[in-house]
């Protein structure tokens, strides 16, 4: 057996029962340390645990590929979503067996947060740029996104400065590209965690720096239904 956790947005508390059973009945589980951290109280004593980081993952994946292979039971834990942006993590745990596996998804802090900020997922779009790769195809899409005025929930990119692609060059981008620097934005750091929280415009987010942990919601410029005044009744 292998199963692929996603593991919540970092309180142990948003994982599921199925997912915390499987913890519990491994006999590997491996993740990155920050992942592993979240759920360490539910690996039991007798399991190995493989710890892994961007360098080493593959090499650590093949290890948990053997294991997989030698009969043992092995968790490998994701946090947040793994069909979002954990999806390459995901097809690197594939590559390594040689199969599909199977996956079993946590609460994703675009959940969290749309509970949180009160905003309709039928009405909002979710866009990770925490991902390897060309990110042209993702910023010209939430372009898209705010024209059609959708709210946009966003996960930023928070590796090297070369790559780097935080909440305030999301604002400076939108904004080189005639989105209305009136939009309202908040900017969530360390979901279920601290919860921090910024409110602003796209314009006053562009001066602003926020911690690697940051999720950044766009509001639509329409207005919400509780800020529409009733017709007066005759």
């Amino acid at each position: 057996m292998i199963v692929c956790i996603g593991a919540g947005p970092g309180d142990v508390g948003y994982l599921t029962q199925r997912g915390a059973e499987l913890i519990r009945s491994a006999d590997m589980v491996a993740g990155f340390n920050a992942v592993l951290n979240v759920v360490r109280s539910l690996i039991p004593e007798a399991a190995e645990i493989v710890t892994m980081g961007y360098r080493d993952q593959v090499d650590k994946l093949a290890q948990v590929a053997q294991a997989h292979h030698a009969g043992k039971r092995c968790v490998v834990v994701f946090m947040g979503d793994i069909h979002f942006s954990g999806f390459q993590y995901l097809e690197r745990v594939e590559r390594a067996c040689g199969h599909p596996v199977e996956s079993l998804p946590g609460i994703s802090s675009a959940q969290i947060l749309a509970s949180r900020a009160k905003v309709c997922f039928d009405e909002t779009t979710f866009i990770t740029f925490h991902r390897r790769g060309d990110l042209d195809p993702f910023k010209r899409h939430l372009i898209h996104v705010l024209q059609d005025e959708r709210n946009a929930i966003v996960i930023p990119c928070p590796w090297d400065a070369a790559r780097s692609f935080m909440p305030r060059h999301i604002a400076a981008y939108l904004l080189e590209n005639g989105i209305s620097p009136e939009h309202p934005t908040e900017v969530w750091e360390n979901l279920t965690r601290t919860e921090a929280e910024w409110h602003g415009t796209l314009a006053e987010c562009v001066a602003r720096d926020f911690t690697d942990m940051s999720i950044m919601l766009i509001r639509t410029r329409r207005p919400m239904p509780s800020q529409i005044e009733a017709p007066e009744s005759r």
